[in-house]
């Protein structure tokens, strides 16, 4: 089934050109992800697709039978409203009569006729689904208490509401809608993301998205769309394809430049020799010529960010952190903490929401104060600390002035210097876009500008907490080749994985309640091993499939303590039990499933078997879980 169309759209802002020629076409089951750096017309066309803005030319077409679902990126909701009011804020007669079921309930009027004609309307409109979904998404996304007023709420916990109620809606069009996602990784943690990756891979929703988690893209994504100079390039596949298929495009757009800059040459002396008086002829030359000129100054190859940074060396002494408590009320942070942090390290911090890993780093840099317990920072030693606050100014200035209150120069190893607009070229930030006000660049522009504005200052231990928020794929891989070859000492706090795995090389693992896990790996070495397993034992089955298409070398180097090798009695056993158990579980899941349809089935047993077909679930998953890493080994 035809979906949408896309045909030459164009969108500008101003001088500002996003795309002059972006065409496309969406079927029904496609599952695109749009690559392109900040500020180039990703929100733009998502905003156009979605209908609430126009192009300055082209066409579009959107069935008109399929809803369109958008999480935007920025969301507002009523402060008055409870965040069951919000996520149930929705015209469809299936939530109306969730919201007079979930009412009854609460209020505890179950043995009335109003709750048990609710029971009834529930099994003949087939809402036990919804309603599960419901519950199960509030659940995974753990969002605070239904009563909370969305007005209290946090950033994080506005975007995972908005992304609820959009999985809700979703559901409740039995997934037959346009699902358009605007950086729904944002504010998530690993396990919310892996959630996410196995709902998109089981429903049949039709989606695009933008994204710069590239193991989600690869997870989820079969077709990925590229803006780049303002036209669109498609590549079929996953995120692998879309790099090889862009470096063959660069390689033959650089012999096609190559030949250009010889007929430019060509037709340069002959521009210089031509008499003033021209002919005919001669004036069709020139105004290829001109044409010629515009495409070889435009093809500019692009550079990586490379600094041959001017940096203190660190001495003996770096960062210690001696029997560290921390905690508020009931929440533990830490409780004992102790590590000694050695020249070079690359430590990764991974863990739920809400467990302190922000409050870790504060801590680490003694920007926060700890309960109990010793932090001694070396005499040598330079942060630069990349926090979740944002870019700050105090006043509106624009970039090139921002960067040029720090310092005129930027201090290199080999004792030369570069001005600060040659510093921010190396940034992405061209000479004509040096002079924008701070308040006009996008999110991911400001964010790149706070990354260049903690580097101004020389830093040896870089203390990053999600960088790579908003952040372009490819600035992303830029930032990944300045940080390998960074000398200093990096602490890093990401939900990325990709980004995590080709960085550090090993982890805090937050696990709450204080226990911080120290292991020797990278994050995909980690989701293997068999603490995670014990630990986390809720990811669907087939996400841990896709994860292993996608994992990068390093973690497939890393992997050989998994190759083929006979089985031990003790896991053979295992896999057999195994094998049988999992047929009842299904079987006993189907049930359950059933028996939650019966139309007088009394509250007490409904709400039994609700609880009993979450175990069984989770049970479920476990094994799948251990089954496949048995079977991996055989």
């Amino acid at each position: 089934m035809h979906i949408a169309s896309i045909e030459s759209l164009a969108k500008s802002y101003g001088v500002r050109q996003l795309f002059t020629d972006i065409s496309f076409h969406i079927s029904e089951g496609d599952k695109i992800a749009l690559i392109a750096r900040n500020g180039q017309g990703k929100t733009s066309l998502l905003n156009i697709l979605a209908g609430l803005d126009t192009a300055d030319s082209g066409e579009i077409w959107v069935h008109k039978d399929i809803p369109i679902i958008y999480l935007k990126q920025e969301n507002d909701f009523d402060g008055a409203l409870t965040i069951e009011e919000q996520l149930l804020e929705m015209q469809h007669p299936i939530i109306s009569l969730i919201k007079r079921y979930e009412g009854l309930l609460r209020d505890g009027k179950t043995d009335t006729p109003a709750f048990e004609s609710a029971l009834a309307e529930m099994t003949d409109k087939d809402a036990w689904n919804v309603e599960s979904a419901y519950k199960e998404i509030v659940g995974r996304l753990k969002l605070p208490p239904p009563e909370t007023k969305t007005n209290i709420l946090s950033g994080g916990q506005k975007k995972r509401l908005a992304l609820a109620q959009a999985l809700l809606k979703a559901k409740l069009f039995d997934d037959k809608c346009l699902f358009i996602l605007d950086e729904p990784t944002n504010h998530l943690d690993i396990e919310m993301i892996e959630w996410l990756e196995a709902q998109l891979n089981t429903q049949k929703t039709t989606l695009v998205l933008v994204s710069h988690d590239r193991y989600f893209i690869d997870s989820v994504c079969n077709v990925l769309i590229e803006i780049e100079k303002a036209h669109a390039f498609k590549h079929t596949g996953n995120y692998q394809t879309y790099l090889e298929n862009k470096a063959h495009r660069i390689e033959v757009a650089a012999s096609e430049l190559k030949k250009d800059k010889n007929i430019f040459r060509r037709e340069l002396d002959w521009m210089r020799k031509q008499p003033k008086a021209r002919t005919t002829k001669s004036k069709s030359r020139e105004d290829s010529f001109y044409d010629i000129e515009k495409k070889v100054k435009q093809n500019k190859a692009e550079g990586g960010l490379e600094l041959n940074m001017k940096m203190n060396r660190l001495g003996g002494k770096i960062l210690e952190m001696k029997k560290v408590y921390k905690s508020y009320g009931d929440l533990k942070i830490l409780a004992g903490f102790d590590y000694t942090f050695k020249r070079g390290e690359r430590i990764g911090i991974v863990g739920k929401n809400g467990v302190g890993k922000s409050t870790f780093l504060k801590i680490a840099l003694d920007l926060e104060k700890a309960d109990s317990g010793k932090i001694n920072h070396g005499e040598t030693v330079v942060f630069g600390h990349f926090s979740q606050d944002g870019l700050q100014w105090e006043k509106e200035m624009r970039v090139i002035e921002y960067v040029k209150s720090m310092a005129e120069y930027f201090p290199l190893a080999d004792g030369t210097k570069i001005s600060a607009s040659a510093f921010l070229e190396k940034f992405a930030f061209p000479p004509e876009q040096q002079h924008t006000f701070l308040s006009k660049l996008s999110g991911g522009e400001k964010r790149r500008l706070q990354l260049l504005s903690i580097l101004f200052k020389n830093p040896n231990f870089l203390v990053l907490d999600e960088p790579t928020n908003d952040l372009d794929l490819q600035t992303l891989g830029l930032l990944e080749d300045f940080l390998q070859n960074f000398p200093g000492c990096v602490l890093l706090v990401s939900h990325d994985r990709y980004f995590m795995d080709k960085l550090v090389d090993h982890l805090f693992v937050f696990e709450g309640n204080a226990n911080v896990n120290v292991y020797p790996g990278n994050y995909s070495q980690y989701r293997y091993s068999d603490h995670y397993v014990s630990t986390f034992n809720t990811e669907a089955v087939n996400s841990i499939v896709k994860d292993a298409d996608v994992s990068p070398d390093s973690y497939r180097e890393s992997s050989s303590k998994t190759e083929k090798r006979q089985l031990t009695y003790k896991e053979k056993r295992e896999f057999e039990e195994i094998e049988k158990a999992l047929p009842t579980l299904e079987k006993e899941k189907a049930d359950l499933e059933a028996t939650l349809m019966q139309s007088d089935l009394p509250y007490d047993e409904i709400e039994k078997a609700s609880k009993r077909i979450g175990e069984v679930t989770e049970e479920l998953s476990l094994k799948e879980l251990r089954w496949l890493e048995i079977s991996e080994m055989m």
